[in-house]
C-alpha cells in the first residue's frame, strides 16, 4: 500500500490502521512491525523538539535515498570522491572525467556528491544516464552540478551521516582522487569500515595523476606514522590500491568481481558467493594459504544454505568457512587469489549485475 504524506491526524490514523490490517500479508511484515514499535517506544519517552526534528529529517533522508536507488539495486556502482575545489580546467578534473567514462564502459554506474570539482567530473564522464548525485544542503555550497541537476537520480540530503550511509551502502567500489579534509575523511572512513568488516569486501582505489604523488605521500605517512608504531598491520595495506594508471584502476575494480560475487554471514559462517565454481585443488590451495584466518574447520564448497533458499543468488556456488572477522586484509588477499583462478571476461549483457 502507499501511505499518504498528509500530516493531519485523521489521515495518519487511517493510514496506520490500513497498514496494521495488512501487516500479516506484508513481505517484510516482521521488520515493519519492529520499525513501528521503535517509533511507538520513542513517542512514549520524553524528547525535545530538536530530537524529533533530527529523527524526522533523518527518516526523510533515508526515505528518498531508498526510493531513488531501489530501481537500480541490481546494478553495480562506483562511488567517486575528490575535491570540490578543483577547476574543470585542471588535469585532475580531466582524469576523473576519463575514469568515470571508462568505468561505465565496464557496466558500472557512478555515484558522486553532486557538486563541483571532482564530483562534477564524475557525473560528466559517466553521463546522466549512468550517474547519481548525493548532494548535501550547506549554507555556503553546494548547488548541483549541471551534469546531474534536475535529474531524478539527484538526492538532496540534510545530514552528512545519512548521505555517507548511501555512498557506501550502494557502492561496490570506491575511487578517490585528490581532495581536502572531506576527501581525507571519506578515505579513512571507508578504510575503517573495510578494516572492521562493516563495508565490503569491495575494492578501494586511490588514483594519482600520472607521475603524481598525492596518494603516494599519503601512503608513506601511513607506513611511517601508523605501521611502524604498530597502529595498523601490514595486511591492512591490502584493503586499498594506489595507482597513477587509469587502466589499472579500472581493472582493479572490474577484476574484483571476476570470480568473487558477494558475501554474507549466515550465523557464524562466512558465505562467499562465486560467479563460477572452484576446483577441489583450488580449494585445497586456499586452505593451505589461509588457514590463519579460520576460527575452526576448513574452507569448503557448498550450494546455497537452507536459510538462503529463495535468495536471488541461490544458484551461485559458494565457499563457506568460519572467518575470524579480524583479518580483513588477508580476506582481500584471498579474494584476489580466487579472482586469478578464472579469466575475467567482459560480462554480457551490460550493465554489471549483482
Amino acid at each position: 500500500m502507499t501511505l499518504s504524506k498528509d500530516n493531519t491526524i485523521p489521515s495518519l490514523a487511517k493510514d496506520i490502521g490500513e497498514l496494521i490490517t495488512k501487516l500479516s500479508e506484508h513481505q517484510h511484515g516482521t521488520l515493519v512491525n519492529r520499525a513501528l514499535s521503535v517509533l511507538l517506544r520513542i513517542a512514549g519517552e520524553e524528547m525535545d523538539r530538536l530530537d524529533w526534528k533530527i529523527l524526522t529529517a533523518a527518516l526523510e533522508d533515508l526515505e528518498q535515498g531508498i526510493q531513488t536507488f531501489y530501481p537500480y539495486r541490481h546494478i553495480r556502482k562506483v562511488t567517486i570522491f575528490g575535491s570540490s575545489r578543483l577547476s574543470s580546467q585542471s588535469s585532475e578534473y580531466r582524469l576523473a572525467v576519463e575514469f568515470a567514462r571508462r568505468i561505465t564502459q565496464f557496466g558500472f554506474m557512478v555515484l558522486t556528491g553532486g557538486g563541483g570539482g571532482i564530483m562534477q567530473a564524475g557525473n560528466e564522464g559517466a553521463g546522466p544516464e549512468h550517474s547519481f548525485g548525493l548532494n548535501i544542503q550547506l549554507p555556503f555550497e553546494q548547488s548541483a552540478n549541471p551534469f546531474i541537476a534536475n535529474d531524478s537520480k539527484l538526492i538532496n540530503f540534510k545530514y552528512f551521516f545519512t548521505r555517507k550511509l548511501f555512498f557506501l551502502r550502494e557502492s561496490d567500489a570506491v575511487a578517490l582522487f585528490a581532495g581536502g579534509f572531506g576527501t581525507q575523511d571519506e578515505a579513512f572512513e571507508t578504510l575503517t569500515l573495510s578494516q572492521t568488516g562493516k563495508y565490503g569486501p569491495c575494492p578501494l582505489v586511490l588514483i594519482d595523476e600520472p607521475g603524481g604523488d598525492y596518494w603516494k605521500t599519503w601512503n608513506e605517512h601511513n607506513q611511517k606514522n601508523l605501521l611502524q608504531r604498530g597502529l595498523i598491520s601490514t595486511e591492512d595495506f591490502n584493503l586499498y590500491t594506489i595507482t597513477d594508471n587509469l587502466a589499472h584502476a579500472c581493472n582493479v575494480i572490474h577484476n574484483f568481481y571476476c570470480v568473487y560475487h558477494s558475501s554474507r554471514y549466515v550465523g557464524d559462517l562466512f558465505v562467499m558467493r562465486l560467479n563460477s565454481e572452484l576446483s577441489d585443488e583450488q580449494v585445497d590451495q586456499l586452505n593451505e594459504d589461509y588457514s590463519d584466518i579460520l576460527v575452526k574447520e576448513t574452507i569448503y564448497k557448498s550450494a546455497a544454505l537452507p536459510s538462503e533458499k529463495g535468495d536471488e543468488t541461490e544458484s551461485l556456488p559458494r565457499l563457506v568457512f568460519y572467518f575470524d572477522q579480524r583479518n580483513l586484509g588477508r580476506l582481500y588477499q584471498m579474494i584476489n587469489q580466487i579472482n586469478q583462478y578464472s579469466p575475467c571476461l567482459s560480462l554480457e549483457p551490460h550493465p554489471q549485475w549483482k
